[in-house]
């Protein structure tokens, strides 16, 4: 009797369990293991499921016996488990890549160094508004593999971060996104950015003539990159400068977008997203569309009923006058050069946190033009401090939330507005992105309920 494949899952977390779960339900000996400890929601569903699993080390005897390895996207490939494990010659792929196999799906796969996430909600979005029967899963929401052990979905809409396109090799979309790239996560690449290039192209690997591939085209990476390889795709580029047909185009306010024979145009007035980059966000999601058949009414319709995820240019609230925007996602110059380039209104720019690298050069026509004060918002804020002084008018530092809040107040003015974009990672003094975007709102919220309740001089 032949003995049944072992797969072998690295890492417990959202995808990792995911994994595991359709390994089983595909007739593989399945083994989870997480060096770190679980959380209790998936160490219930291993046990519920009879799935075994180690915490807190990794058995490498058990490991090395493998067939196939699942490894999380959190885990570098440098690290000695995984490097003996391709030592040994045993695959390691990605919980995308498994999940794959074993759906009939249209499969629209979204990347990029920003964005991406905005981009998927808002193709899912256009697809499910428009009663689609779709999926959404990859870098966000729900296990993809998870998803696909009922295999229900005509649909599944993917964001894929470069990590997971690192460990995809068969994979295939139908339609492929890629809406940027700028230099980021370079500690995982050896600190060379056409690796992380490479890993983002990784998106079009075996896509076939009837395939779409949506990309800007001004992106300077994108375009250099691109004459090099031979794509035989249905090629739609988005731009802000030039207008492609077939393709999508800002011009003078209007969206247009052409990815068969009808031609959608959309005023950007009447919709929620604004900003130059959503512009981009929008006509990739516009194309991306119109190639799965939707109509013009339920992309305009569902343009106009979308609403961002949390973190994003979201509106925090207003205190006398003055606008306060948690767009604590930017964790790069290059989000941050977006935002700044969406507002129209002077600014006080909040900044600051684990700085990743980061070269402010690209800000500073913005940052002339519009930043009339920057607070700094972290433990060491001597970077920020030695490039901005003398950029910006006023430049002042914290480590506190509520304080960040008070000084907008104190330096606004009626028609300002406060604007959390970091440009840096938030772990010196929060537990991620979202942390401090949902105390940065509560400090709002706080000083309003504050500034209502004081007695009317």
């Amino acid at each position: 009797m032949d003995r049944k494949p072992l797969l072998i899952v690295l890492g417990g977390g959202e995808s990792g369990v995911g994994a595991a779960l359709l390994g089983k339900a595909k007739g593989m000996e399945v083994f989870l293991s997480d060096r770190s400890p679980l959380q209790e929601k998936y160490r219930r569903i291993l046990q519920q499921e009879d799935i075994p699993f180690e915490e807190g080390q990794h058995t490498e005897e058990r490991i090395l016996a493998a067939t196939e390895v699942v490894k999380s996207p959190g885990i570098p490939p440098t690290v000695p488990i995984v490097q003996k494990i391709r030592a040994k010659g045993i695959p390691v792929i990605s919980e995308i890549e498994l999940a794959a196999r074993y759906t009939t799906a249209k499969l629209i796969g979204i990347t990029g160094s920003n964005g991406k996430t905005t981009t998927t909600l808002l193709i899912y979005h256009l697809l499910k508004s428009a009663g689609l029967n779709v999926g959404l899963a990859g870098n966000i929401g729900d296990s993809f593999a998870r998803q696909v052990m009922e295999d229900t979905f005509d649909y599944f809409v993917l964001e894929l971060s470069s990590f997971q396109l690192d460990d995809m090799y068969q994979f295939r979309a139908d339609v492929a996104v890629l809406l940027n790239i700028t230099p980021d996560h370079l500690d995982r690449y050896e600190y060379q950015f056409q690796n992380y290039v490479n890993s983002k192209f990784r998106i079009v690997q075996n896509m076939r003539p009837e395939d779409v591939f949506i990309y800007y085209q001004e992106n300077p990476a994108i375009a250099e990159e691109l004459p090099r390889r031979e794509l035989a795709v249905q090629a739609l580029p988005i731009s802000l400068e030039s207008a492609p047909r077939p393709g999508g185009f800002l011009r003078n306010g209007e969206l247009v977008a052409s990815a068969a024979r009808t031609e959608l145009r959309v005023q950007t007035a009447d919709l929620p997203l604004q900003g130059k980059h959503n512009a981009l966000n929008m006509l990739a999601a516009m194309l991306a569309a119109q190639a799965v058949g939707l109509s013009e009414e339920a992309i305009r319709t569902g343009l106009q009923t979308f609403r961002n995820a949390p973190h994003r240019l979201e509106p925090a609230g207003e205190i006398n006058g003055i606008r306060f925007i948690n767009d604590s996602k930017a964790t790069n110059v290059d989000s941050v050069y977006f935002a700044l380039e969406s507002m129209t209104t002077p600014v006080i720019w909040v900044a600051g946190g684990q700085d990743k690298g980061n070269d402010y050069a690209q800000l500073d026509s913005l940052v002339g033009s519009k930043v009339k004060a920057l607070v700094c918002l972290g433990k060491d804020n001597s970077k920020l401090i030695n490039y901005f002084t003398g950029k910006v008018p006023v430049l002042v530092e914290t480590q506190e939330v509520d304080e960040v809040v008070a000084k907008g107040l104190e330096l606004g003015e009626p028609g300002d507005a406060v604007l959390l974009s970091p440009a840096c990672a938030s772990f010196d003094l929060f537990r991620n992105y979202e942390d401090r975007g949902e105390q940065f709102k509560a400090a709002v919220r706080r000083q309003a309920e504050k500034v209502r309740t004081q007695p009317k001089q």
